[in-house]
């Protein structure tokens, strides 16, 4: 009989698991800190309860951490772990050391449905949720999760397409019982799915990102099919309902592609859309993906794109391209491993 998981179970699932062996209430707190802060792998860590008690759980369950299959390292430091996913495929995590922060990119999906122009994982369509214990196993089997500062929901997947299992983890991950991370180290970003972001909005307090890429309706739409089912302007409208202050952080995700979106005219038109929204514009670079016409924008141009932004009055920065040559970037995560053993 296959066992069942713990890990990506909240306080009151944990708690239910045991209702039937008489333990404690508190015994679910217990468990929830040998699997989420002391890094148990096996139930027979869990010593402050009776060795009864431990042999009766681990005859039903196992805690169901499992290391990362494969790991590629970058030039500069950037790691891809792989690790396995429903129906013998496979999803990536991209961990980005840094001076003053260490990131994990989490994965939420095997692959997606929205078909961005250019994103490599929407190319290979969608395959496949991820469990809550999938996703927070991206972390907790982490060689460097003690170096761990920083988490980003910009893996592979929409979020908000996997809503359910995403605000679960979150909670997990900022609970008293599980990693206890502070939500102002996490950040979720969406493509702009509404129903989601209002749930995420209401019960998290975590970042938010929002994929921008143009703030015309036309030329969103041709980039990103989202656009015709959550105009971007109801996105920012959404946005402005809720307070932005400091404690709190929304951004916009802005990949500059030449002869695109790179223009004075969309200078003027982002500082419209935004105007009176505390935010920040994250520009990117474009990295290539095959079957794609879409270019890049050199470094002087984004400077200088950044630059105009600026003089509006928007708070614009450029990211750090990372772990290109791993395939890791933003937007290259697409894994296409066969499993050997299908």
């Amino acid at each position: 009989m296959r066992k069942e998981i713990l890990i990506g179970r909240t306080l009151p699932e944990l708690h239910e698991c045991i209702q039937t062996y008489g333990l404690p209430r508190f015994a679910a707190k217990e468990i929830a800190r040998w699997i989420y802060q002391r890094g148990a792998r096996d139930i027979s860590a869990f010593t402050n309860l009776s060795k009864t008690a431990r042999e009766q759980l681990a005859a039903d369950f196992e805690i169901g951490i499992s290391a990362p299959v494969k790991v590629s390292e970058s030039v500069d430091g950037t790691k891809k772990y792989l690790y396995t996913a429903p129906g013998n495929k496979f999803v990536e995590a991209a961990y980005i050391p840094g001076k003053k922060r260490n990131t994990l990119c989490v994965s939420s999906q095997v692959g997606c449905k929205l078909g961005c122009a250019f994103c490599m994982t929407g190319k290979q369509g969608f395959q496949a949720q991820l469990s809550v214990g999938q996703i927070l196993n991206q972390i907790l089997s982490l060689p460097e999760r003690e170096e761990l500062t920083n988490l980003v929901f910009m893996g592979m997947g929409e979020p908000f397409d996997n809503t359910e299992a995403v605000m679960k983890a979150l909670e997990i991950l900022t609970a008293d019982y599980g990693l206890h991370f502070s939500p102002r180290r996490i950040t979720v970003s969406t493509v702009g799915l509404i129903p989601g972001m209002k749930t995420f909005l209401e019960e998290s307090k975590c970042h938010l990102a929002v994929s921008l890429h143009s703030p015309f309706d036309d030329e969103r739409r041709q980039l990103m099919p989202v656009q015709k089912s959550y105009p971007v302007q109801e996105v920012i409208d959404l946005l402005k309902l809720y307070p932005w202050d400091g404690q709190r952080r929304v951004s916009f995700e802005y990949i500059l592609f030449r002869g695109i979106n790179d223009t004075p005219g969309h200078v003027n038109q982002l500082a419209s859309l935004l105007d009176g929204l505390k935010c920040r514009i994250n520009l990117m670079h474009f990295h290539t993906i095959p079957d794609s016409e879409l270019k890049g924008c050199s470094n002087e141009e984004l400077i200088q794109f950044r630059d105009r932004l600026n003089r509006k009055g928007l708070i614009a920065t450029i990211r750090e391209s990372r772990g290109e040559d791993i395939l890791a970037a933003c937007g290259l995560l697409s894994t296409k491993e066969v499993n050997k053993k299908s």
